[in-house]
């Protein structure tokens, strides 16, 4: 059976990213065969079709981190033809093909099926999505209410920072939004955010500080470097920083100050090869009590025949949101 797919090719002048058709021995090993209605677009889908991006082991390769449509075929017993699914992390969009084609087949347990979102919300989320929500699940589990104080979400208008503000305000947060977007403001207040201010710090060449005036609850963090190093200074005692993301750089220019006299947490988030079992508790709650309030105004939408414009400008930082890239109908 033959379907269309966006090809990832490595040529000797970069990768191309390519509409063509492909037969289903293509598609690789797996259990579960999706239908693929949505997918959508990450950062690590703009390394995978960038040259050295350091992403993609073998070329050629259908890139997309996400997977969201309807299953046509499965030969697992948690899954029947007709069930809306999401799946991704793991393998998908890396070295196992992902989201960018008609047809999709992975493993049972890489997959999730959906409850309270439709396959056009589950993609809307997506990886950034569901790493907000990792992050907000692991503030709230370390103990963080609304009423301990004010919470920051740095990167605020990218993909992950947008859900947390808008999952945090939903949640009855005061939320602080930090991004480098002076016309910002108005869409992370729509989102939720009490307030909105730039970059941290705010002098990008002055040392960090290993401690300066608490001022956090808590922080959402995908940016990392000086940044983070920043937002660790100012968190409240006992206070944690959830961080998923190096924009800003993979060092950390600080000391041990901020973790052994106030106590402050910093805790890691991998979505990529989070255990299965809770990563489907965790979309369950955000098809529920971690829905998104205002997630159609967090997306946008383009045909995944445009996929490589819309990836562009995710790795040039010229992109805000979240970007679901339609797929059924669209090639």
């Amino acid at each position: 059976m033959a379907f269309w797919a966006m090809v990832a090719h490595e040529t000797d002048n970069g990768v191309a990213l390519v509409r063509e058709e492909v037969g289903d021995d293509f598609l690789g090993p797996g259990t579960v065969t999706i239908k693929v209605h949505y997918s959508s677009a990450n950062f690590k889908d703009g390394l995978a079709i960038t040259p050295r991006g350091g992403v993609v082991r073998n070329y050629p390769i259908i890139p997309g981190i996400d997977i969201a449509g309807e299953v046509v075929a499965s030969e697992s017993a948690d899954f029947a033809p007709g069930d809306a699914v999401i799946a991704h992390g793991y393998e998908i969009g890396v070295s196992h093909h992902g989201g960018f084609a008609e047809l999709a087949r992975v493993p049972a347990e890489w997959v999730v099926k959906l409850d309270g979102l439709s396959t056009r919300e589950a993609a809307a989320l997506g990886t950034a999505g569901f790493t907000a929500a990792m992050s907000v699940q692991a503030l709230l589990e370390r103990g963080l209410t609304p009423g301990s104080g004010p919470v920051l979400v740095t990167g605020a208008t990218g993909g992950v920072g947008s859900v947390a503000v808008d999952i945090l305000a939903g949640l009855g947060f005061e939320v602080v939004a930090s991004t480098g977007k002076t016309d910002a403001g108005e869409q992370l207040a729509a989102l939720g955010a009490k307030s909105v201010i730039g970059r941290l710090p705010e002098d990008p060449d002055a040392k960090p500080r290993p401690l300066g005036k608490a001022v956090w609850a808590s922080a959402v963090d995908s940016v990392g470097g000086k940044s983070l190093a920043h937002v660790l200074s100012t968190i409240e005692y006992g206070g944690a920083a959830a961080i998923s993301g190096l924009t800003g750089g993979s060092e950390l220019p600080t000391t041990v100050l901020p973790f052994i006299l106030r106590g402050v947490a910093l805790i890691g988030i991998d979505s990529v090869n989070y255990p299965i079992a809770r990563r489907r508790a965790l979309w369950t709650r955000l098809g529920n009590d971690l829905k998104p309030q205002h997630l159609s105004e967090l997306e946008n939408y383009a045909p995944i025949t445009e996929a490589d414009t819309v990836l562009r400008a995710i790795r040039e930082g010229k992109h805000s949101g979240r970007t679901v890239l339609g797929v059924a109908g669209e090639f």
